[in-house]
């Protein structure tokens, strides 16, 4: 069985919070974003890779993504330095076939809005605990999760949220405060499937969650492509009568 490629991009929100004097992440990522991301995926059936701000141009190149499935994508406090050609590179890819993970704060990422066409804004507040209902259990990327999970501690993002109307909502969140928002949306573009999914504040261990890591699972194996699309151009065709 062929391993699925993924490649993760996160920012370094050790260092963002060592500047801040924030101590509540360090406690709950000790090894950095990445690791917590990386751990939802088997050895045995992934191929892990990452990516970063600080090294994009080295990380992010046309033979990389040519390479990768699944590009996960977690972003905060440095959407504006990504380059524009990279998110452009990127939406290319995802029109091939790649598949696009967006993760929490990534409703901001410019790769994420160019794939969507909208603001991606929405309503947010710290700390809540957040009841995660599944509304399409029928959806690959809900095989196995229960009809509703509880995050004790989560960022609140509610409602409204400026995306387009998704193909498919698979996941609604309720927080105690009584905001609710799409948790877990799928979009197709081109030929590329693409999942937002919210719960991944940097202050809180939500990647450590085994239902969480599940959902990350699966939203790799329904995005990765079963083939990819190099010739995206417009060809003249032939009469065939």
């Amino acid at each position: 069985m062929k391993k699925i490629n993924i490649l993760i991009y996160t920012e370094d929100v050790l260092k963002d919070a060592a500047l801040r004097g924030n101590e509540l992440t360090p406690k709950a990522y000790p090894n950095g974003l990445h690791a917590g991301i990386a751990g939802a995926f088997d050895s045995e059936k992934y191929n892990v890779r990452a990516a970063g701000i600080d090294n994009i141009r080295e990380t992010i190149t046309p033979e990389i993504l040519a390479d990768t499935d699944v590009l996960f994508w977690w972003g905060h406090c440095h959407h504006h330095e990504v380059p524009d050609d990279i998110a452009e590179l990127v939406v290319r890819e995802v029109n091939k076939g790649m598949g696009f993970v967006a993760l929490h704060s990534a409703h901001i990422a410019k790769p994420f809005l160019r794939l969507i066409g909208t603001s991606g804004s929405l309503s947010w507040r710290l700390n809540d605990s957040e009841i995660v209902w599944t509304a399409a259990p029928y959806h690959p990327i809900a095989a196995g999760i229960p009809t509703h999970f509880k995050l004790p501690n989560e960022e609140i993002y509610s409602e409204p949220f400026d995306i387009p109307a998704p193909e498919d909502t698979v996941f609604i969140g309720w927080f105690s405060q009584g905001m609710v928002f799409r948790s877990g949306v799928t979009y197709r573009r081109g030929y590329g499937k693409v999942f937002y999914f919210q719960p991944g504040h940097e202050e809180y261990p939500i990647y450590y969650d085994e239902t969480i890591r599940q959902i990350l699972s699966n939203a790799a194996g329904w995005a990765a492509p079963q083939a990819r699309r190099d010739n995206l151009n417009c060809p003249n065709v032939e009469p065939v009568v």
